[in-house]
């Protein structure tokens, strides 16, 4: 027979389990395996997840920033990670966005590094030098993609073009049937690492196109240093860098978009995998620079409340 105390205690027990159990479940469209998307995106759900025990948050895979902007503008994505170059082609309704998305953003996470990558004992040191070869410039679907024609046309350079998942690009490269690869992540880039480690690496300096792509394109790249030991045979170098965002679906509740903030400055050490050498962003002045892409209203009332 069940006693009070017994029925009293199971049903204590019962309500506290309804109230930690999630009621929403939050999506991330990160990026691609072996990518610092992914592995960013999964640091910050865990960390939401630990914030907030009513929010179930789940990191889906995808091939990048393209297909991360159609996730959210859709609805199928609730947070997804975009490079500014992206975004604000969606905001403009440019290529490869037939109109305009008024996406907005949570904050600037880190710092995305374009790597044109050769093999080691590759003739080719210079962009020009890939001329008439095959190049793999990125997903169909990816950042990487988009920069990589605009990179192209400002070199005025043309190339046999592939687009390949990352982990394709790396074998196409190991294998020889590709010359380069253009991956946008962080540094190091894991997958990169792992094919430096079995043949060798090296980038190709970018830093002098960086003028032609903000004269046509506007301030979304800058030049940036490429640490030395980034990779076994990587001295320092100039790249051209692009900032990331973290983008919220347009419907996304102000509660959610609280939570996200105050994880993003309170848990900031706990958001940067170790291995990661670039820059990163996570403090307030940084996360609210944003621009060309306004804020969203909910997180900049959140970071004015955590100043």
């Amino acid at each position: 027979m069940i006693t009070r105390r017994l029925f009293l205690l199971a049903a204590l027990a019962t309500a506290g389990c309804a109230y930690t159990t999630p009621t929403r479940t939050v999506r991330v469209a990160a990026g691609e395996s072996g990518g610092f998307y992914v592995e960013f995106a999964r640091l910050l759900a865990a960390e939401v997840n630990a914030a907030d025990p009513a929010t179930r948050t789940e990191v889906v895979e995808t091939l990048g920033s393209v297909m991360n902007v159609e996730q959210v503008a859709t609805g199928r994505a609730d947070l997804a990670l975009v490079l500014a170059d992206t975004l604000a082609a969606a905001r403009a309704g440019a290529t490869p966005f037939p109109q305009p998305l008024p996406l907005t953003a949570l904050g600037r996470v880190y710092e995305n590094y374009m790597q044109l990558v050769v093999r080691a004992d590759s003739p080719i040191h210079a962009l020009p030098e890939l001329a008439g070869q095959p190049v793999s410039v990125g997903a169909a679907g990816s950042g990487a993609a988009l920069f990589g024609d605009r990179l192209l046309t400002t070199a005025n350079v043309s190339v046999a073009v592939d687009h390949h998942p990352l982990a394709d690009a790396v074998t196409a490269l190991r294998d020889g049937r590709v010359r380069a690869l253009l991956w946008s992540g962080g540094l190091p880039t894991p997958a990169l690492t792992g094919l430096d480690a079995e043949t060798g690496i090296r980038l190709l300096d970018l830093g002098a196109f960086v003028p032609g792509l903000r004269a046509a394109h506007g301030p979304v790249y800058d030049a940036v240093t490429i640490p030395p030991g980034t990779y076994r045979d990587t001295t320092e170098m100039t790249t051209v860098g692009v900032p990331n965002m973290l983008v919220p679906a347009p419907g996304l509740p102000d509660p959610v978009i609280r939570t996200v903030v105050r994880v993003l400055v309170e848990r900031a050490t706990h958001l940067v995998p170790q291995q990661a050498l670039g820059t990163q962003y996570l403090d307030v002045r940084s996360l609210i620079d944003t621009a060309p892409i306004p804020l969203h209203p909910a997180a900049a009332a959140a970071y004015r409340e955590l100043r």
